[in-house]
């Protein structure tokens, strides 16, 4: 029993830690996307 809780846990966890390395590479390439048409209009 307590086993099953840990590995649902661990998934659990993994899953949001995947989820967040999706979201902040979305943020970085969204800034970097803004950043170039700053530039190119400069």
């Amino acid at each position: 029993m307590t086993r099953t809780i840990l590995t649902a846990f661990a998934v659990g966890l993994l899953g949001r830690t995947v989820a967040a390395c999706n979201t902040v590479r979305g943020a970085g390439e969204d800034l970097e996307s803004a950043a170039d048409t700053v530039e190119e209009e400069i």
